[in-house]
């Protein structure tokens, strides 16, 4: 424990953010760090508690106290390898993981959590500032050769960590670069994709084969994936998006969020696939995001940054409170009134809200009809409203993989939702050398839930190629 008193005399200080007014002008990251000072400073509030319940709020299973002290102790070197012993990207959660792990800590019960993930990014942006985080290439080679289908954060540890193994391992990416929906679906104003490359770098430099524009399943069958590899390793995103199937859904302006993301993230990266569909864009126009959730964040963000009229946000589900009750909820992730950084830039929000419909002319859309519901998400009699929209962006979630193509010409069991059948323990799928982790098995969920995944799974498919495997889960 590094100052025992700390969590008594220091009060949570966290990174602040640049005005709205200056931020929305560019698609860069406006998030302002903390001094190293002020970073050990709070590093010096953990309790370093007997049961840390941080550990269990976090999904890789961070040992947060231990980095804690060795920052307050102005040790960074060792904080960043304690670091990266559990979590290959800190600096991808350190930016859009939302926290659980502070959700979990003990001085949440007061409201003021250690900033576990400020300091988490401030190590790892540290680290690589003083060239402390290198290539580790094997100093032996298994012979292996692995397939790691999808380049999103469950792809990319997996790969890692079994290159690091000794085997040889390609992993394949359907888009023109790497890194899934970190790459086409966060914006770059949350995560810039400059991060991306660097640790695809090193990843390339400890011994992975990068495939980019490689649709597995149709550039290359199931078969010759199957065939031409001692283990398969799935990785893909959860990319059937929910549909709004209402009257009007058709007409032109209305769009998954998963179409307009990723063209305003290649048109940053200016990137030669923008050009190739026709552009989606909010400026000058009255836009209605549909879906509370990060991704309809996101498109609020980019939609104001684009130059929208107007950003309103509806959601089904009812507003929750200000507060969570803590005797009932903590440590778990509580259901509480959140405001984001996109919807603190101007964004209208309504809750308990249903579209009946979806009007236009011209085959253009003008306005949707919607109508308030009940806890029970049946219609208010006499709540109907319209609004105003020139274009409909939906980001309702994500249903499950797709399984045209690669997963139905492997023909892979999938679970009652759609993913791919497989456990956490061997993360195996119904055919023996193939196996999935990430969104692909799981679900849509977070960054954090694909690191941890992907790095399972790698220390599953060394045991599975070797008969023991020294990779930690």
């Amino acid at each position: 424990m590094g100052k025992v008193t700390g969590f008594i005399e220091i009060g949570r200080v966290d990174r602040t953010y640049k005005p709205a007014g200056d931020r929305i002008r560019n698609f860069r990251e406006f998030v302002i760090p903390l001094e190293q000072r002020d970073v050990e400073r709070q590093a010096a509030r953990c309790m370093d508690c007997g049961i840390p319940f941080c550990h269990n709020g976090c999904p890789v299973n961070n040992q947060i106290p231990d980095w804690n002290d060795l920052v307050y102790n102005a040790d960074w070197e060792a904080a960043s390898d304690n670091l990266h012993s559990t979590n290959n990207f800190p600096e991808f959660t350190g930016r859009v993981c939302p926290a659980p792990c502070e959700a979990a800590c003990t001085l949440n019960i007061d409201e003021a959590p250690v900033t576990i993930k400020t300091i988490e990014c401030a190590i790892v942006d540290k680290a690589w500032e003083n060239g402390w985080i290198e290539p580790q290439i094997p100093t032996v080679k298994t012979g292996k050769k692995i397939a790691v289908v999808g380049s999103g954060p469950a792809g990319m540890a997996a790969a890692q960590q079994l290159a690091r193994a000794g085997h040889d391992v390609h992993l394949y990416e359907k888009n023109e670069a790497p890194g899934g929906l970190l790459r086409f679906g966060i914006p770059d104003f949350k995560m810039e994709k400059r991060l991306i490359d660097r640790r695809m770098d090193q990843i390339i430099a400890e011994g992975t084969t990068l495939h980019c524009g490689v649709h597995v399943g149709v550039d290359m069958t199931a078969s010759e994936l199957e065939e031409g590899h001692d283990a398969v390793l799935l990785t893909g995103g959860s990319e059937m998006p929910r549909d709004l199937p209402v009257e009007g859904r058709e007409l032109n302006g209305v769009h998954f969020a998963m179409d307009f993301l990723p063209q305003q993230n290649r048109r940053v990266a200016h990137s030669n696939a923008a050009g190739d569909v026709e552009p989606i864009m909010a400026s000058g126009k009255h836009v209605v995001v549909i879906g509370g959730g990060d991704t309809g964040s996101d498109c609020i963000g980019t939609s104001i940054r684009q130059g929208a009229l107007s950003v309103t946000q509806l959601e089904i589900m009812p507003q929750p409170p200000e507060k969570e009750n803590k005797g009932l909820t903590w440590p778990h992730w509580p259901l509480k009134m959140r405001t984001s950084s996109s919807q603190a830039e101007g964004a209208e929000r309504d809750f308990s809200v249903t579209t009946t419909s979806i009007a236009g002319r011209n085959g253009h859309v003008t306005h949707i009809n919607c109508q308030k519901v009940d806890d029970k998400f049946q219609p208010v009699e006499g709540s109907a409203f319209e609004l105003k929209a020139e274009l409909v962006l939906l980001a309702m979630g994500f249903v499950h993989p797709v399984a045209e193509g690669l997963l139905a010409d492997l023909g892979l069991e999938l679970d009652q939702r759609g993913n791919v059948l497989a456990n956490t323990v061997q993360y195996q799928t119904s055919r023996e050398k193939v196996f999935s982790a990430g969104d692909m098995r799981r679900g849509q969920s977070l960054v954090v839930w694909a690191i941890r995944e992907g790095r399972q799974a790698a220390h599953a498919i060394d045991k599975f190629l070797m008969g023991t495997s020294a990779l930690p889960r």
